[in-house]
């Protein structure tokens, strides 16, 4: 995969994130405090710069109350 789609890829991801976080009527800061973590957390991959693995994006998705099956029906949406 060429390093430039991947790049898309990436902030299609962050993106999508970022979105359905507000659709879930939160702030970066309510949801890092439900997950347990400092605002910074939430800031960094929703930007791009962090990459959340597989535990921490299903975590992610259960805090924003969104089936990490239909994440994933989302991105792949998203990139198509």
């Amino acid at each position: 995969m060429k390093s430039t789609l991947l790049g898309t890829h990436r902030q299609a991801l962050a993106a999508l994130l970022r979105r359905l976080r507000t659709k879930a009527g939160l702030r970066q800061i309510d949801l890092a405090r439900i997950l347990g973590e400092p605002q910074s957390f939430v800031s960094r991959y929703e930007s791009g710069e962090r990459r959340l693995d597989l535990v921490e994006l299903r975590t992610v998705c259960k805090a924003l109350r969104v089936p990490l099956r239909k994440f994933l029906d989302e991105f792949e949406d998203v990139i198509r």
